[in-house]
Formats: structure tokens, C-alpha cells, sequence
């Protein structure tokens, strides 16, 4: 989970109050963050730069380091954490975040150019208006950007943030990706003008932003955005400009955030703007800028309307374990920085309002254990299990994998998550986008979702959209295919379920009919049908496949539904 290092005075003072370190490790605890470390400001420089104590004039400023959740992106500065704990404590009121009103035709415009689709096709705007910078505020909003780049922004591979002094630039804006020698500005901390692919060059011997470099080095465009003057804002993800560099003296802060993910780049430039708007003279107010696609749809950004849903009280209370009250659990929810109410006069259910600064925030489930965190999980009562009989799937399971080693075979446990290509390009096998559930943003190219035990199938009964089906897997390899090793593993299985085989088209047991998949050779694989339905099939491998897995030997494998025998 990310750290956040904020300074203990400066967090003391927006709090109101002091705190021991034991004080203050229960505060987080009874929140559910935790202290994970005290030290200095000095301790940590001296650290950085490999050095003993110099007995130099270096700040002595005790920094505390929190550990926060990894999606709660609002806690990521001081000032979020501040706020959420200040709420927590019931010395401060949740703020209602709204969107400056003023006319489409006032508004700041950010037009899109057709090209960007060909690398960052997203841009989401906002301006803060009228803010109120000091050092240590100034900081805390950089440090809240390197924070969002690390962390759901995913090394700017996601979403890219710029801050701009609005005062020195001139709207309307474009957003464009032109060839990296047709860009030429000043970046940040430069003195000199340098082209796109200059920068490439240059910026590789950067420790800091070298790692960015790949993103969109390779491409035949680089994204670049303009003021009317054509003035370069930023080359994301890479630098913003010198031109319009943000100081302690800037009034007036533009933020644009590009993407490849517009959820996520909407969630950063919320957070961002819901943060600091703190400090801006019309508290909590967020100017709108307009975004004009090149097709001719616009939006305007940011969106900080509240997400509603009505959550039953017995799934809270049901859940938790705990019998509570319409009032107490809306009390707990306004803890935790969520709207809530009951629903209807004398109803059971609660209206819950989430803000913009609960992305988090997704499921009754999160609405649920937010309540348990503000009541404190030691204070909910200890009790034992009704049951420790485990579930018939699990037994099941369990007995299967009995019997197969039984037979000589030995059990293996493979990655949970595998690639795409590996589940259907290298099998021989197309995706018809129906069966196979692939994660939305992987950490690499190279693991998308496959579970051996549990698979994961695309389901639209499901609330989630997916569920789990449990089943086995089977392979023997050697100097021949033993096809009739495996079949006879199919009967033992069946014999052990209780399964007679039976004749073609009788649905008093199983039978096995011949299947043309791709991964098998033709007219050497089978299809497993038990009261008929099919449950599972059994085959040579293909060569091109054994090829693509890089194995010598001939091999028979086989997949098996177990669930179906419940």
C-alpha cells in the first residue's frame, strides 16, 4: 500500500489538536490507515544521499509516514488526510464540491485533434481559481501529483497530469499529436528550445524521467498541447513546458490530465481539483473547461456530481454482525466522509450519496465495511462459526484429487493468471469475446486471467458480470501420447462419482461423442457428455500447439467440469 510523508506539526495544526505517537497510531488505527514510520526531515535527505549525520543546518521537522489504502487516492497529501480525519473526529462537516456556474460560452475550451486516437486519445480540464499557495501548500500539490503518477495513474502509462499557470497562457487550448521534429518548445527547468525527438535523447540520461520515455518514444506522433498562441503547455507524458510553470505566486492553476484510460483520468483530475479547491477564495468551487472531440461531441470536466445507491440496513448489520439502527449507521457513514440518510419514512434501507472523492467506493460491500471501520472492528463481538464443515465443492475437490494421485498422477499448481495469447492464440484457438474474462488493466502484458481450480467465465446473471466454475485439469506426457492413459482416468473418475457409462443419448449416465476442437488432433479428441450436457473433453494435443509451448513430447490432456456433479 502507498506511504504518504507528511509533516507531524503541519498535520497536528489542520487537526486542531496534539497528539502522542500513541495517541495518533490509534486515530489511524480506529480509521483504518496505520503510522507506519516517525523520522526527520534531516534523517531522510542524509539517507538519500548515502551521508552520516553532518551536523549540518538541515530541518529537524519530524515527518510521520502513513500507510494508506491503495484506492483511497483521496488520502494520498496531507490536506486529504487531514480533512478525512477532521470529519472522522466530528470536527468538520463533509464539503459539498461544486462546479462553477457560468455559461459553455465563458467556459475554457480544450479541442481535440482527430490524431491523438493514434497514441493518448483522452483529455479531461479544470481550472482552479483564486488560489492560495505558500511553500508548504505549493509542495504538497506536486507531491500529490508524483503520488497519482505512482500510483493509479501507473508511471503515466494510464494518465498524465500537467499544472499550468493560467495567467500566463491564452485559451482556447488544442490537444494534438504531430511528428516528435515538428514539436519545439522550452521544457520545464530548461533554458534552451529543443525538439520532441531532441528531448528523447536528452532525457535518457535523467534519472527521473527516463523511465517515462518508452510510453511514447516508439511512436510515429507524439501528443503535444497548444494555448491559441501556440504556446506548448506539455509533451505528456513526459514534461510540461517552461512557459507556463507554476510558482507560489500563481493565482490561477490549469490542469489538464491525458490518458489512455478515461475513467481513470477522470477519478486524478477529481481528486486533484477536490483537494486543493480547498484553497481557492470560493472554497470547495472548481471551474469547468470544455473538452470538443474531433467528431464534434464535447464534454465539460470535472464531473463532481455525487454517485447514489440505497443500501439495505440488514446486509450492513447482516455482514458486519452487529445490530444497528437506521441513525447509527448514518451517523457512521457521515464518519467516513459519506452522505447518508434513510430511505423513506420508517424505511430499512439507507440512501447513500458517495462524493467525488470516494472513487473508492463501488459496491454496497465498501458502503458496508466503511460502516465497520467507524465502529470499530474491535468492538464488533467475537463469536464462533456455526460451522466448520467445509463447502461440498471443496470436498469434492478434495476427493478428486485423491483419486487421480491415486493413479500415478502428480498434482502441480500453475499461475493463477495467465496471457491471452497463451489461452487462445498458442491452443490454436480464437476468442469469441464470450467465455473469457481478461482484467481491464493488467500490470503487464504478459498475465491476463485464467484460474486453474477456479475458472473464470463471463456470466450476465452475475452482478459482477462474471462468475467462478471449478474444474480439472489433466495431462500425461511421454515418449507416446497415452490417450488411452487419460481415458481410462475418465472412467475412473466417473466410477468414483458414481457415474455409469451408458450408450449414446441416454441421460441416465455419461458417454463420450467425438468433438472437433482446435487445440486436439482431428479424430484423436473427444467430447464428455453426463446427463446430457457437456462436462468436458479429452484429446491428443495438437503439434503446432505442443510447439508453441515449446514441449518435445507428445501429450493427451484433459479439462473436466466437476461442479456438474454436485
Amino acid at each position: 500500500m502507498p506511504t504518504v510523508s507528511v509533516a507531524r506539526d503541519r498535520l497536528f495544526a489542520a487537526l486542531g489538536r496534539s497528539y502522542t505517537q500513541e495517541e495518533f497510531e490509534e486515530l489511524c488505527f480506529n480509521f483504518g490507515i496505520e503510522l507506519d514510520d516517525v523520522t526527520t526531515e534531516k534523517a531522510i535527505i542524509l539517507k538519500e544521499r548515502h551521508l552520516e549525520d553532518d551536523n549540518s543546518s538541515l530541518d529537524d521537522e519530524v515527518i510521520y509516514k502513513i500507510e494508506v489504502p491503495a484506492n483511497r487516492y483521496d488520502l494520498l497529501c496531507l490536506e486529504g488526510l487531514a480533512q478525512a480525519l477532521c470529519i472522522f473526529n466530528g470536527h468538520e462537516k463533509i464539503p459539498r464540491y461544486t462546479v462553477a456556474n457560468i455559461s459553455k460560452e465563458s467556459m475554457l475550451k480544450m479541442q481535440v485533434k482527430k490524431e491523438t486516437s493514434l497514441i493518448r486519445p483522452f483529455v479531461v480540464c479544470a481550472v482552479l481559481r483564486g488560489i492560495a499557495f505558500d511553500e508548504a501548500r505549493y509542495n504538497s500539490f506536486i507531491d500529490l501529483q508524483d503520488k497519482l503518477h505512482q500510483n493509479i495513474c501507473r508511471k503515466r502509462t494510464l494518465v498524465a497530469i500537467g499544472t499550468h499557470d493560467l495567467d500566463t497562457l491564452q485559451g482556447p487550448f488544442t490537444y494534438e499529436a504531430l511528428p516528435p521534429p515538428e514539436i519545439n518548445f522550452v521544457p520545464l527547468k530548461q533554458v534552451k528550445h529543443f525538439r520532441a525527438d531532441e528531448l528523447m535523447e536528452f532525457y535518457k540520461s535523467d534519472l527521473k524521467l527516463k523511465k517515462f520515455l518508452h510510453i511514447i518514444e516508439k511512436s510515429k506522433v507524439f501528443p503535444v498541447i497548444y494555448d491559441r498562441n501556440r504556446t506548448v503547455l506539455s509533451l505528456p507524458p513526459i514534461i510540461n513546458g517552461a512557459h507556463s510553470a507554476i510558482t507560489l505566486k500563481t493565482k490561477n492553476v490549469f490542469i489538464e490530465c491525458t490518458a489512455t484510460d478515461l475513467t481513470k483520468a477522470k477519478i486524478v483530475l477529481n481528486t486533484m481539483v477536490t483537494t486543493f479547491s480547498a484553497y481557492c477564495e470560493r472554497k470547495f468551487e472548481v471551474e469547468p473547461v470544455e473538452v470538443i472531440s474531433f467528431d464534434g461531441n464535447s464534454s465539460v470536466y470535472p464531473d463532481l456530481s455525487e454517485y447514489n445507491m440505497e443500501v439495505p440496513l440488514s446486509y450492513i448489520t447482516g455482514s458486519i454482525g452487529v445490530p444497528l439502527e437506521v441513525d447509527e449507521v448514518t451517523s457512521l457513514l457521515n464518519r467516513m466522509q459519506v452522505h447518508a440518510e434513510q430511505a423513506g419514512l420508517g424505511g430499512n434501507n439507507i440512501n447513500v450519496s458517495v462524493p467525488p472523492t470516494r472513487s473508492d467506493i463501488l459496491h454496497p460491500c465498501d458502503v458496508m465495511e466503511d460502516v465497520a471501520i467507524a465502529y470499530g472492528y474491535n468492538n464488533i463481538p467475537k463469536r464462533k462459526l456455526s460451522s466448520l464443515k467445509p463447502l461440498p465443492l471443496n470436498q469434492l475437490s478434495d476427493l478428486i484429487r485423491y483419486e487421480i494421485a491415486m493413479n500415478g498422477f502428480a498434482e502441480v499448481l500453475t499461475w493463477i493468471l495467465c496471457s491471452k495469447k497463451e489461452n487462445f492464440e498458442m491452443l490454436n484457438r480464437k476468442d469469441d469475446k464470450t467465455t473469457a474474462v481478461v482484467i481491464g488493466n493488467p500490470r503487464s502484458s504478459d498475465f491476463e486471467i485464467f484460474e486453474v481450480g477456479d475458472v473464470v467465465l463471463l456470466d450476465e446473471k452475475k452482478d459482477v458480470g462474471a462468475s467462478n466454475r471449478r474444474l480439472l485439469a489433466a495431462l500425461y506426457c511421454g515418449a507416446n501420447s497415452g490417450f488411452e492413459l487419460i481415458h481410462s482416468l475418465v472412467d475412473k473418475i466417473m466410477e468414483v462419482m458414481g457415474t455409469p457409462f451408458v450408450p449414446v443419448g441416454n441421460s441416465a449416465g455419461y458417454y463420450i461423442e467425438l468433438s472437433d476442437e482446435p487445440e486436439f488432433l482431428s479424430g484423436r479428441q473427444a467430447k464428455i457428455i453426463y446427463k446430457g450436457r457437456r462436462i468436458g473433453i479429452f484429446g491428443i494435443v495438437h503439434p503446432e500447439v505442443l510447439n508453441n509451448f515449446d514441449i518435445p513430447d507428445p501429450c493427451t490432456f484433459l479439462e473436466l467440469d466437476i461442479e456438474n456433479f454436485l
